[in-house]
């Protein structure tokens, strides 16, 4: 491609202003979907199953896109990476504005299958855009404005389950009417950020060369899938490593997602959706603001881990913040006053700042530059993989040795990320800022 100029930290917070409106909508998912499934008459060992929709789409979907956006030019678009966020953005939007007329736990199921393939199509190319289009010097605050944006988008989100039921009140359908306004509201942020970012970001055009070389190549329905393959055998061994650490981690995360309004539910409320459904209302509004705090924390601690990266390597910097992380797990289901749960969680969205921009600075480096968006893709696939596995695991985990308890799957996952710090440990790159 042509030279990367150098750009200010506001054209580079201008082409992440996307992921807002993406990590929105993702924040949505891990907080008000599994409530609206327990709404709508889900078992606490069915909701895993129920999720299965974010791997699986995320397993086929990111890598797929990834490699096709490798051999994209769209001169009317003028873009490799936007033709692809902005169609996965507007597939949000549609399948956001639609959720909350769920009838049934199945339809809900289903949306969440459309509203999952969008943001994995918005998301995966842009990674491949911070690649893209900034230098090595850049890249890291590049990378960590992804995690701000994580922090601010899925934060809105969060604070929108506690606030707009004090202004929405009442049921439309078989769902609270808040559900609407938040929904309603990521639809908008969804396809209006990504929008404000293609509309001020240009991406760098490919040269007569790579022009030429994308026009001559054949692309066919094997051609991603070949790309994939080809990728996974000439894979980095730090990739391997990360896989061996996003194995643990993304596994725990699920869990919590998953647990965390239940297990608020039973150690503040003492109750539960089958006891009394108003209560477990209050306590999906609470586990909203508290869910956004760890977000907030994000936000505010993401381009602080740039300097520490910098200093004591990004591997030291993952380690120690996925241990902050893991002991505000252990502690989390063992609070029984509900404002002793927001520095709890703060361990947590400190590792969350980190999980969303350090990891791809430790192996950028040793990442072909024309093999930026299959490389992502395959990443991403580390990502969800681990969450395939806990959706078809987990349910027989929880009910058999767990006793259907929440509290103790939050406790389980604590323990994971303690396994992921230590693999970290090992992980080797040839960057001093990755080392």
């Amino acid at each position: 491609m042509s030279r990367k100029l150098s750009l200010s930290f506001w054209q580079i917070i201008n082409m992440n202003v996307g992921f807002f409106g993406i990590q929105y909508s993702f924040g949505l998912q891990q907080s008000a979907v599994n409530p609206i499934y327990d709404f709508l008459g889900a078992s606490p060992d069915q909701l895993p199953l129920l999720n299965l929709a974010g791997p699986l789409t995320g397993l086929l979907i990111q890598p797929i896109i990834g490699a096709l956006s490798d051999k994209t030019w769209s001169p009317r678009l003028k873009g490799r990476r936007k033709p692809y966020f902005f169609a996965g953005a507007l597939i949000c939007s549609i399948a956001l504005f639609l959720f909350p007329f769920s009838s049934s736990l199945w339809m809900a199921a289903g949306l969440l299958w459309i509203l999952d393939a969008g943001n994995n199509t918005a998301m995966e190319p842009y990674r491949a855009f911070i690649a893209d289009k900034l230098d090595e010097s850049q890249q890291p605050i590049g990378f960590q404005a992804q995690s701000f944006f994580t922090g601010f988008g899925q934060t809105l989100a969060n604070v929108s389950l506690f606030i707009f039921p004090m202004i929405f009140i009442g049921t439309t359908g078989k769902l609270p009417t808040w559900v609407f306004a938040s929904f309603f509201l990521g639809a908008v942020c969804s396809i209006g950020s990504v929008w404000w970012s293609s509309h001020t970001t240009q991406e760098i055009p490919p040269t007569d060369e790579e022009l030429q070389k994308i026009k001559s190549e054949t692309i066919n329905v094997l051609t991603p899938f070949n790309d994939i393959f080809s990728a996974i055998k000439d894979m980095p061994k730090i990739m391997w490593q990360l896989a061996l650490v996003y194995l643990f981690q993304w596994y725990a995360l699920f869990c919590y997602w998953q647990n965390s309004s239940k297990s608020i539910a039973l150690s503040v409320w003492n109750t539960s959706p089958e006891k009394d459904m108003k209560l477990y209302g209050e306590a999906v509004s609470w586990t909203g603001l508290v869910n956004g705090w760890y977000n907030v924390v994000t936000f505010l601690v993401a381009f602080l881990l740039v300097g520490f990266a910098r200093k004591y390597s990004a591997k030291y910097v993952h380690f120690t913040c996925l241990i902050l992380a893991a002991i505000g797990f252990l502690i989390f289901p063992h609070i029984e006053n509900k404002y002793l749960l927001f520095p709890a969680i703060t361990g947590f969205g400190i590792g969350w700042a980190s999980m969303m921009g350090i990891p791809y600075l430790m192996v950028i480096a040793n990442i072909p530059k024309e093999r930026y968006g299959v490389y992502m893709g395959i990443i991403n696939m580390m990502i969800v993989i681990p969450m395939f596995i806990q959706t078809i695991t987990f349910g027989y985990i929880l009910k058999h040795f767990l006793n259907n308890d929440p509290r103790q799957a939050i406790t389980f996952a604590g323990g994971l990320l303690v396994l992921s710090a230590i693999c970290t440990l090992f992980m080797k790159s040839k960057k001093a800022i990755s080392e």
